[in-house]
């Protein structure tokens, strides 16, 4: 007999939360508040007398769905927070949509997954405001290269205003560069003010070609690696590693990279893997000697990215900063 018994599935909206009991069929509808929260564990305690033998399971929201996670981590709930892609690909063919028919769904699912779902644990304050500080610091990079574009494409093709407009836009990239300076320097004083934050970064930091950006989401993505097992199950989550692509006899394709992946944390690998292929030796050796051997020239930064993910998972694992060995190979 497993641990669970029964399921309760939840679909978050922005004002209210639609509820659904798999085993006794019955649905409940509350706010999206700290009043709803507790009407809905009220209710769930009404009609299970065991609510430790129920898994709850909702749809990861952001920050719709932030709230309740922290008052069911409060309560000591065990619940599930689920990608809503993988739930809909569990329903197969699906006419219409409402919010009680995919509270239904997820109860479902849920239920019929309970001995497979991972149970979600909430990462700290700390963690928490680091992503916040990240995804905002990611929005002002992207308004910032758009300035820098408009600007480059206003001195080509100056006329009329133009000195106007590039003095604005000047002004516009100063300040939004000081600000994303103002969230680096938070995202460090965080990191410095909890002891074991500060030494999982250290560890983390200590391999070639992470730095502070990629080394802080990694921590984010993984809850300071408790996240996965192991580096190959992050390395798969990233959209870096490749998959078969063959059927029967005559489907022979080449292995290829899944699109579903964390787009931001495989940018963010791309961009340290080109880097240590530039300023780390051993990497340079590795990939210049990859291409004189005729292989693909993405193949082998794939496998540099994935590198990069083994060995920072290794030193987190083994607790002791990066060995650089390469400098006594010769």
């Amino acid at each position: 007999m497993g641990k669970f018994i029964n399921a309760i599935g939840i679909d978050v909206s922005k004002k209210t939360l639609d509820i659904r009991d798999h085993v006794n069929e019955l649905t409940h509808q509350v706010s999206n508040t700290g009043d709803g929260f507790k009407q809905m564990l009220k209710w769930a305690k009404k009609n299970n007398a065991d609510l430790s033998a129920v898994l709850i399971c909702l749809e990861h929201t952001g920050m719709y769905s932030l709230p309740l996670a922290v008052y069911l981590t409060e309560q000591k709930c065990a619940f599930a927070m689920l990608p809503g892609l993988q739930i809909k690909r569990s329903l197969g063919i699906q006419r219409g949509k409402s919010d009680q028919a995919d509270a239904q769904a997820i109860a479902r699912y849920a239920y019929l997954h309970r001995e497979e779902v991972k149970t979600y644990n909430l990462p700290s304050a700390q963690i928490l405001e680091i992503k916040g500080l990240l995804s905002l610091r990611e929005r002002l990079v992207g308004q910032r290269a758009g300035y820098q574009a408009t600007k480059k494409e206003a001195k080509s093709f100056s006329i009329g205003n133009s000195k106007l407009i590039l003095e604005i836009q000047m002004k516009l990239i100063r300040e939004i560069n000081a600000q994303i300076a103002k969230i680096e320097k938070q995202i460090k004083l965080i990191l410095h003010s909890d002891a074991e934050l500060k030494k999982i970064y250290d560890l983390v930091t200590s391999v070639k070609g992470v730095g502070l950006i990629l080394g802080t989401t990694m921590m984010v993505y993984t809850n300071c690696f408790t996240a996965f097992d192991d580096w190959r199950k992050f390395a798969c989550y990233c959209g870096i590693v490749p998959f078969p692509f063959q059927s029967g006899t005559s489907i022979r394709g080449k292995k290829k990279i899944h699109h579903l992946a964390n787009k931001r944390l495989k940018a963010l690998l791309s961009n340290a893997a080109c880097t240590s292929i530039q300023f780390n030796p051993e990497m340079k050796a590795y990939y210049q000697r990859r291409l004189q051997e005729g292989k693909n020239k993405m193949s082998t930064q794939n496998i540099i990215r994935n590198k990069i993910v083994a060995r920072v998972f290794a030193t987190v694992q083994r607790g002791t900063p990066y060995v650089d060995t390469f400098k006594y190979a010769a």
